[in-house]
């Protein structure tokens, strides 16, 4: 069985921000060379998380309006060390991974599904690690 990594940077500009990385994601699983298997698309952040669901506008929007409705910003515990925990509970409950089988070298994803990188503590650089298997 054969596996690669490969990190990918991606930098957010807003303290709340969807980001679609599914062409960088793609390119590496190309790279990869590994045409039948998983690849697993995995944040190693506690503030930060991954969903796939459609890149459109109104439903990014809404996406962060449902984080800050449920995840409101102050009453937290967590706050007296870092003025966070906001962050910290929307990463627990969306998580930080996500999973694709690969086929002919492609990731399978459904027609509207994009890999969105949830960044809800920014601005800041995270890793995102791409591991493909197969």
């Amino acid at each position: 069985m054969a596996s690669y990594i490969e990190t990918l940077r991606v930098r957010s500009k807003e303290r709340i921000q969807v980001i679609d990385i599914t062409g960088d994601v793609e390119a590496i699983v190309r790279r990869s060379g590994i045409s039948e298997g998983i690849c697993l698309v995995h944040l190693p952040h506690a503030t930060a998380a991954l969903v796939a669901n459609e890149n459109e506008r109104g439903l990014i929007n809404d996406i962060i309006r449902k984080i800050r409705e449920e995840f409101v910003r102050e009453g937290w515990e967590h706050d007296r060390i870092d003025d966070n925990a906001y962050a910290h509970l929307a990463s627990s409950f969306i998580g930080p991974s996500r999973a694709f089988p690969v086929s002919s070298g492609r990731i399978l994803r459904g027609t509207w599904q994009s890999i969105l990188l949830i960044e809800l503590d920014g601005p800041r650089e995270r890793n995102v690690v791409v591991t493909v298997v197969g």
